[in-house]
């Protein structure tokens, strides 16, 4: 009877492991009027009044790069980004310092929320994906706001 209960206990850890392996903790902020979401394993800082130094020739979702305790990092206005109209910056704007693929940049966004956890199997992808590059999914909290899924790998990428 007791090798049955501790069979019962592993098999219920296992299920455990496997459920947590759906949940991702991310980063909520605000750009665009969309709340956004990314995963906290592309997260390294979320800073404050930097001083953006502007380059030439350079897209204009590209705002420049900033001298963080000695790495240069390119910094992008996600909502530029998006295609969305630029808008003044605020006491709230701020921007998050990731790290995709060992590639560093920062995202300029209206303001952080919050961490989540998110439970991958709830994102949905999002519509006419085609239309709009930089997010790869959505989900409808209990509270039925809509978050999206940034795309890393896209924003990233200078091609796309």
């Amino acid at each position: 009877m007791s090798e049955e209960k501790k069979k019962d206990e592993v098999q219920e850890e296992v299920v455990s492991v496997e459920e947590s392996t759906t949940i991702e903790r991310c980063l909520t902020f605000n750009a665009g009027g969309l709340i956004l979401y990314i995963s906290t394993k592309y997260v390294i800082e979320i800073i404050n009044n930097h001083t953006i130094t502007t380059l030439p020739l350079m897209p204009p979702y590209i705002k420049g790069i900033i001298n963080l305790r000695g790495q240069i990092l390119p910094v992008v206005d996600i909502q530029l980004r998006m295609g969305k109209p630029e808008t003044d910056y605020t006491s709230k704007t701020c921007i998050i310092v990731l790290d995709i693929d060992s590639v560093p940049l920062g995202i300029i966004v209206d303001s952080v929320r919050q961490m989540i956890d998110i439970d991958l199997k709830d994102v949905k992808p999002i519509p006419l994906k085609r239309q709009q590059k930089m997010l790869d999914g959505m989900v409808t909290m209990e509270d039925g706001s809509v978050f999206m899924s940034v795309d890393c790998k896209a924003l990233a990428d200078a091609q796309a």
